[in-house]
């Protein structure tokens, strides 16, 4: 059971309703992680916007995924390594090997996603400050420096949810389960 409330549509504060509404609509369902960041309208603004934004970086879908499933995975968040996992599965966006290598942080088949997993572990590891040989390697790859902020950006995204999701003791929904 969750230690933070996790709202529905009827219980959510107003500030929020309207956001908790459009993410019911769009997923078929209410994931726990809006009804707890309803808590917050300001924090559920913040995960949204910043997700909007996200979705808008020069990563492809896929490579903003593996960013996502490496965060969950090093943030140990199961509700968000369930719902990347989905999300990744259901729309193609990487190929099995590689969502079952980011969930268990082997190395994935492909190298350039590989070295973006790999880069995405030292900044979170290091807070940002990855050596310059990792940074190299980032490059060499064929990422940019663009590339390397945005995957700061899904770091950011990524600690938002995974940490509320710990911090509430987030339930896995049902639609979720079966890539927990």
């Amino acid at each position: 059971m969750a230690r933070l409330t996790v709202h529905t549509v009827d219980t959510a504060p107003e500030a929020a309703r309207a956001r908790v509404e459009t993410a019911q609509k769009n997923n078929g369902f209410l994931p726990n992680l809006i009804g707890v960041l309803a808590n917050s309208p300001a924090a559920l603004a913040m995960y949204q916007d910043v997700g909007a934004i996200n979705a808008g970086t020069s990563l492809t879908p896929g490579e903003r995924e593996v960013v996502q499933i490496t965060a969950a995975v090093i943030n140990q968040c199961g509700f968000c390594k369930a719902g990347h996992t989905a999300l990744s599965t259901k729309k193609k966006l990487l190929e099995p090997q590689a969502i079952e290598a980011l969930r268990n942080t082997d190395a994935i088949d492909d190298p350039k996603l590989n070295r973006l997993a790999l880069f995405t572990q030292s900044v979170m590891a290091n807070k940002g400050n990855v050596g310059d040989d990792e940074l190299q390697a980032f490059f060499d790859a064929g990422y940019n420096q663009q590339q390397a902020l945005e995957v700061v950006l899904g770091v950011a995204l990524a600690t938002l949810c995974n940490y509320a999701n710990n911090l509430a003791h987030n339930e896995i929904n049902p639609e979720l389960q079966a890539y927990a």
